[in-house]
């Protein structure tokens, strides 16, 4: 019981939040909400998991200042926030700049479904919402909030406005990605949050429980995989980079490439520390 009182209050101040964001319009909302979430953020209690989190990816991060990663993640995940509330936009204006595009246009063409896979880098409901505005077929995996109160409302701005197939993560969805693959759709998710039902893999030279999703219905359906790389530009528009089709033919099995998808999102997390959410317990 407490456990939901909590979750209405939480629904509360952030539908007040989104509201208050959408009165003064997206460009002071990004300011607004990108101080807020950088004063308050160091409090929240995942504190001690981002701790844990930069302490194991600290060797390979080139010019590490835990100091400056800290804030300067919070600050984008304020950002983001704001941003819900103006996804519209996204939809109607250009604010992003697509690299690899001749791979999309490519993937189009041959009306073959592939996968895409990338982690939470600045707004990462963005790869989504421009693979569904190249008019490519898509379905998206995504974990659904823990509270019953907001999740409906963030559900409907990605129905509406990222990608109109969402698929709930979970056996369920994994039968309804299939479904949607039979039906030549290509299928979208993030790989870089710990899943109790994923393979231990390397992951920054330590062991983290890893989705083996991507690998089996690549395998299984012989679709190419392909990586995605989100970045926030300092003018708040941003890039996407739709990289080389990976094919499942070069791995002898699963495990094999998950660990080829760990090596490349550990990439991305050293290009660009600074917008990936170090909030998840990666490593538990």
């Amino acid at each position: 019981m407490i456990k939901f009182f909590n979750y209405f209050i939480q629904s509360f101040v952030i539908y007040f939040l989104l509201l208050i964001g959408r009165i003064f319009g997206l460009k002071l909302s990004r300011k607004l909400f990108s101080l807020i979430f950088s004063i308050i953020g160091p409090f929240f209690k995942s504190k001690k998991i981002i701790e844990t989190n930069l302490n194991i990816c600290s060797q390979k991060i080139l010019q590490f200042n835990k100091k400056i990663i800290i804030e300067e993640m919070w600050k984008n995940y304020g950002k983001t926030f704001a941003e819900y509330m103006f996804l519209d936009n996204f939809v109607k204006k250009n604010y992003i700049v697509v690299k690899g595009e001749e791979n999309l246009i490519q993937i189009k063409k041959s009306g073959k479904p592939v996968i895409f896979v990338s982690g939470h880098f600045a707004n990462f409901e963005l790869m989504s919402l421009e693979i569904t505005k190249k008019n490519i077929p898509l379905a998206a995996i995504y974990r659904p909030l823990n509270n019953i109160f907001l999740n409906p409302f963030m559900e409907y701005l990605r129905k509406k406005y990222v990608c109109k197939n969402q698929i709930k993560k979970g056996i369920g969805g994994v039968r309804e990605a299939i479904e949607f693959i039979k039906m030549n759709h290509s299928i979208a998710l993030m790989i870089d949050q710990r899943v109790s039902e994923g393979e231990k893999i390397d992951f920054f030279n330590s062991k983290a429980s890893t989705t083996t999703l991507p690998a089996q219905l690549s395998i299984k359906f012989d679709l190419n995989i392909v990586p995605v790389f989100i970045k926030r530009n300092k003018d708040d528009t941003f890039n996407i980079s739709f990289q080389k089709e990976i094919s499942p033919k070069n791995f002898s099995n699963k495990t094999e490439l998950t660990q080829k998808l760990n090596e490349i999102l550990e990439e991305m997390v050293i290009k660009n520390p600074y917008q990936w959410i170090w909030t998840h317990n990666r490593w538990k």
